[in-house]
């Protein structure tokens, strides 16, 4: 039904997570992370509230464990749920409840966590990792997108997936990356990267113009000058 991974640059500090599933919209409920804190994912049977209350938790100070612990403890529904945290020192857990659908796995790598269901291979997720792993030089957001290609590239879902999201955060309040694919019938990874690739000679330009107008560059558009 998903995979994803969560990463933290220990360059940048920045914190992202990409994702993929067989359903429509997956980055309008999944995918959840805030500067400085952490991210999560939260995917399975999904309960977005989950997102916004671990990183309450991690913003209160408590580690990724901690985080995960204190969210699902008595919490119901908890057997449906795959949920994964990363922390602002890159400390990773995870809960997979005992209802999880298919094939079902995790890997743990250095600042960062993949993990599937419905999968067609349990070696999904260690193909993730370890592309993230190898590819710490590159941006956060084209080390998700190579991860979550990996990931496809290891088998994927047992089934066709149909939308995909990649989202990064860096020192603002906002997302510096929320690129998404909601539906497509072929290939939403191959159209997420599409769309990377169009976006990413533009993201600090937006960046610019959202906290400095006066420095940013030219909008582009009929009758700007």
């Amino acid at each position: 039904m998903t995979f994803s991974v969560i990463g933290r640059c220990e360059r940048t500090g920045m914190f992202g997570v990409a994702i993929t599933t067989s359903s429509i919209c997956v980055a309008a409920r999944c995918p959840h992370a805030r500067a400085g804190v952490g991210a999560v994912a939260t995917q399975n049977v999904t309960d977005p509230s989950l997102g916004p209350a671990l990183l309450e938790q991690l913003e209160d100070g408590k580690s990724a464990t901690e985080a995960l612990q204190s969210v699902t403890a008595d919490l119901p529904f908890l057997s449906y749920r795959q949920l994964t945290v990363i922390d602002a020192q890159g400390n990773t857990a995870c809960h997979t409840g005992e209802n999880i659908l298919g094939n079902h796995s995790e890997s743990a790598g250095k600042n960062c966590f993949a993990a599937g269901n419905l999968l067609s291979s349990t070696a999904v997720p260690k193909a993730i990792t370890d592309t993230f792993e190898s590819n710490a030089d590159q941006h956060l957001a084209e080390r998700l997108l190579l991860s979550l290609e990996a990931g496809l590239a290891a088998g994927g879902e047992e089934g066709e997936v149909h939308s995909a999201g990649l989202l990064v955060v860096d020192a603002q309040s906002f997302p510096l990356v929320d690129l998404r694919v909601d539906w497509e019938e072929n290939d939403p990874i191959g159209r997420l990267r599409t769309i990377w690739q169009a976006y990413e000679p533009q993201m600090l330009d937006y960046l610019v113009r959202a906290i400095d107008p006066p420095s940013a560059p030219s909008y582009g558009v009929p009758g700007d000058e």
